[in-house]
C-alpha cells in the first residue's frame, strides 16, 4: 500500500499492530483521527501515554491498579477468608459487574499453557500460595475458563494448595466447555458463582 506520507504509514503501521486490525483498518481509524478536532485525538494520546507510564498492579492480587494496592484489597467490606482466582483482570471486571461476588480476588496472569511456553513460573502462583500461608484463608473459588489449559491450570493449583485447612470450589458449569469467562452473560456468571461446586483432585 502506497502512502502520501511517511507519519501517515507510521500511524498505520502501529495501529496494525493490535489485536484484529488489519491496515485496511488501521488506515480507516488512522484517518478518522485526522477527520476529528485534533483535540479529541490528542487526549486519545495523552491516555494511551498515562495507561503505560500510570497503570500499576495491585501488589496483594495482582490486578490493574491506580495504587499499589487496589480498592477490592483495601475494602474493609469485602470477605477477604475468600479468595476467587481468575486468569485476567477482564475476568475480575466481568464478575464485578454482576455484583453478587463480594469476596476477593487473585489474578494469576494468564494460565499453564506449554503450547505457548507459559509454565508456572511465569503466572504469580506462588503469590498465591503465599496468601493462603500467610492470611486466614477459608475458601479458594477456582474461576478459570473451561478449556484444556483452565483445567491443567486449577488442577496444579490444587495440588500445590491441597494441604492446606481450606475449602476449594470451582465455578459451576453454566459456562460452555471451552468458554471465556470474560465474555459470559452476567447472569449465567452470578449462577456460576453462587452454586459453585466442592473442587477435588479425583474431577480433574
Amino acid at each position: 500500500m502506497n502512502y502520501p506520507s511517511k507519519v501517515l504509514e507510521k500511524a498505520v503501521d502501529e495501529m496494525a499492530n493490535l489485536p484484529g486490525i488489519g491496515k485496511r483498518t488501521a488506515l480507516r481509524l488512522v484517518l478518522h483521527m485526522l477527520n476529528r478536532p485534533s483535540s479529541q485525538t490528542v487526549a486519545l494520546s495523552e491516555a494511551l501515554a498515562q495507561l503505560v507510564n500510570g497503570i500499576q498492579y495491585c501488589q496483594h492480587c495482582h490486578t490493574i491498579s491506580d495504587h499499589e494496592i487496589c480498592e477490592i484489597c483495601e475494602n474493609p467490606l469485602r470477605d477477604h477468608s475468600i479468595i476467587c482466582v481468575v486468569e485476567d483482570v477482564r475476568d475480575v471486571m466481568a464478575i464485578e459487574n454482576t455484583g453478587q461476588f463480594k469476596g476477593a480476588y487473585h489474578v494469576l496472569g494468564g494460565k499453564i499453557s506449554p503450547m505457548e511456553g507459559i509454565g508456572p513460573g511465569q503466572l504469580t502462583i506462588q503469590s498465591l500460595v503465599d496468601r493462603v500461608n500467610k492470611e486466614q484463608i477459608k475458601e479458594i473459588i477456582f474461576a478459570l475458563s473451561s478449556t484444556m489449559e483452565g483445567d491443567t491450570t486449577v488442577f496444579y493449583l490444587y495440588r500445590q494448595l491441597k494441604n492446606s485447612l481450606i475449602e476449594f470450589s470451582t465455578i459451576a458449569r453454566g459456562l460452555g466447555i471451552g468458554d471465556e469467562l470474560e465474555y459470559a452473560d452476567e447472569a449465567t456468571l452470578v449462577r456460576s458463582i453462587q452454586y459453585r461446586v466442592p473442587y477435588s483432585e479425583s474431577k480433574f
